[in-house]
């Protein structure tokens, strides 16, 4: 257990968000399932239905061992050369 006090301001954050984009027009999907059930159709359906919209193309799904934890940066540090933007979802 960590506590923490409270009357201390928190830290500044060292991240810092990546700049919206500006159109999806025919860029790259990508999708990370965090395998709670029926996620996959979620995202399959929502990707599909953005292709139709805007083209481009759907990479094949990842997915994370955990649905409770951050995916691995391993993971995730792959799949950004690779897609121009990430869709995740949680099923059940």
């Amino acid at each position: 257990m960590k506590l923490v006090d409270p009357t201390i301001p928190a830290k500044e954050k060292e991240a810092t968000r990546a700049p919206a984009l500006v159109s999806l027009e025919g860029l790259t999907i990508g999708l990370l399932w965090n395998k709670k059930a029926r996620g996959d159709l979620l995202l399959s359906q929502t990707a599909k239905l953005l292709q139709s919209k805007f083209g481009g193309k759907i990479l094949p799904m990842e997915t994370k061992n955990n649905a409770g934890a951050p995916a691995p940066t391993e993971l995730l540090t792959n799949l950004s050369p690779e897609c121009d933007y990430l869709i995740t979802a949680s099923g059940d």
